[in-house]
């Protein structure tokens, strides 16, 4: 399902856009699929009713881990991204030994509905299962079919050591590939797409396995805008020790996002 020959046959110039990019490493891949196949994918996709766990730092936002149960054309798609060749070309581009979590634990079809957001943040650096798994890159595929500017819900991204900011298209079968570091802050802006058009993606995480823990290991850190209300603010400020007692008491919600 993956256009893996276009890819490989480019790949030498995807590296350099990845190492270049500002504010950080990330690439941008077009007609990253067989058109047709990813055209069956988006006409099959359900109305989600699973709703994010990010509470109040995401607006209608809903999601579907094991996506590859809904028909052949996701399951070709979930077994392309964790495959070898993938891994190849991940580890080609960024000079690292990567690989994509073949459970995709965290990930899935997310889908955005009227009026979603979800605020700028840092992902978890290490898996929630395997604790020397350092979270590397984002994968992200775009299925927004017939896309236009003004519906917004561009992907942000901002270098928190910097400010420098990249602000991305989200069109139909567009891989936005991203590095994910302590300052790689992303998220998106409230949308605006037509009644019945979704924002929606895939997301994949791939990793590099760590013989020594490099950071201390944290859950998703959320940056609120500064209209954002006084709670909102406060929960931020303090969402590492809240989740960190909430997975003692209760366990860790992506661990169990099969």
């Amino acid at each position: 399902m993956i256009n893996f020959e276009q890819i490989e046959k480019n790949k030498e110039q995807l590296r350099l856009n990845y190492l270049t990019a500002n504010p950080f490493p990330y690439l941008i891949i077009d007609n990253f699929c067989d058109e047709d196949k990813l055209t069956q994918l988006y006409d099959a996709i359900p109305d989600l009713e699973n709703k994010s766990k990010d509470y109040m730092f995401a607006n209608n936002k809903f999601e579907k881990s094991n996506y590859k149960v809904l028909g052949n054309v996701f399951d070709e798609l979930y077994e392309d991204l964790k495959s070898e060749r993938m891994n190849s070309f991940l580890s080609f581009i960024s000079s690292e030994k990567v690989f994509v979590d073949p459970e995709n634990h965290g990930g899935g079809i997310h889908q955005g509905k009227k009026n979603s957001f979800l605020d700028m943040h840092l992902d978890f650096n290490y898996h929630p299962l395997y604790k020397n798994w350092f979270r590397n890159m984002n994968l992200l595929l775009y299925i927004n079919k017939d896309w236009k500017e003004e519906y917004k819900g561009h992907l942000d991204i901002e270098d928190l050591r910097t400010g420098d900011k990249e602000k991305l298209g989200v069109p139909f079968n567009r891989l936005i590939i991203q590095q994910t570091r302590g300052y790689t802050l992303h998220g998106y802006a409230m949308t605006n797409f037509p009644e019945g058009q979704y924002r929606t993606s895939i997301a994949t995480y791939a990793y590099t396995e760590h013989v020594n823990l490099i950071e201390k290991p944290r859950t998703t850190d959320w940056f609120p805008d500064e209209e954002s209300s006084a709670l909102k603010k406060i929960v931020a400020a303090n969402y590492n020790n809240l989740v960190q007692v909430k997975n003692k008491l209760f366990g860790s919600g992506t661990a169990k996002n099969k």
